[in-house]
């Protein structure tokens, strides 16, 4: 993971999305890129007869806040050993981060700011989720794999790799409810081609399947969870629930490395 994209705003979580990007790009040799975003359309109304008006005032400051912010950036980041830049933009943060991620390596953001699962659906690039006060260490101590043969969690797993690599503690974990789809032996299999020792946890669910495989991240103390993003439709977790929404919703709890 050389091409690190880094959401910058200015909500909670950007020293924790910071640190993790340096981190990975000084393991990797990286490059960083931070994207400080200024959505304009926020700043548009529309009257009742088609026509606009734009909060002229609230642009001009958000735009000029977000210029002393990428100027502190770049304060901080001159200072470190890692090459970076600063890229703005004025879209949409989802819009603008799938763009922008287009050849990344891998998006940093923050799972309290609600963009991560949109995100994951809208880019080719994994989504690495972090909680709003911890950094993601390099290398990795402990590390679970959440396992259901589809190909989300496969794409999630072969994005992981620069992350599992070195890590001397992992658990593929599988809940069984489902047949089909590949067997968790095979992700065993593809991991031990790269080098990486993985355990496997089959459980039996208990509760619901995101429940079952909470409780067993939990129990070993991981630091990334490795999950593929909205199996099922966004449609259909968003109205009953899934192990996506789940995660997501859990504002601690490890890094989620997320791919659809």
């Amino acid at each position: 993971m050389r091409s690190i994209l880094v959401n910058a705003d200015r909500r909670p979580g950007m020293d924790a999305r910071l640190d993790t990007a340096l981190s990975i790009a000084r393991a990797n040799g990286g490059h960083v890129t931070l994207l400080v975003d200024t959505p304009v359309v926020r700043y548009v109304a529309m009257d009742p007869m088609g026509g606009s008006y734009v909060a002229s005032d609230a642009l001009k400051q958000a735009l000029a806040d977000d210029d002393a912010a990428a100027g502190k950036l770049e304060e901080r980041l001159s200072r470190e050993d890692v090459p970076f830049d600063i890229v703005r933009s004025e879209a949409e943060p989802v819009e603008a981060l799938a763009k922008a991620a287009r050849l990344a390596d891998l998006v940093i953001v923050s799972r309290s700011g609600g963009l991560a699962g949109d995100l994951a659906l809208s880019s080719r690039t994994p989504v690495l989720a972090l909680a709003d006060k911890t950094a993601l260490p390099t290398p990795l101590g402990s590390a679970c794999i959440a396992w259901d043969g589809g190909d989300e969690s496969a794409c999630a797993l072969r994005h992981a790799l620069p992350l599992l690599a070195g890590c001397p503690s992992i658990q593929v974990i599988t809940v069984a409810e489902k047949p089909g789809g590949f067997p968790p032996t095979e992700a065993l299999r593809y991991l031990s081609r790269h080098g990486i020792k993985a355990d496997l946890d089959e459980l039996p669910r208990r509760g619901s399947t995101e429940e079952t495989i909470d409780v067993a991240v939990a129990r070993t103390g991981a630091e990334l969870l490795v999950m593929g993003a909205y199996g099922k439709s966004r449609m259909r977790e968003y109205l009953f629930g899934g192990v996506t929404r789940y995660f997501l919703d859990k504002q601690d709890g490890p890094a989620l490395l997320l791919a659809h």
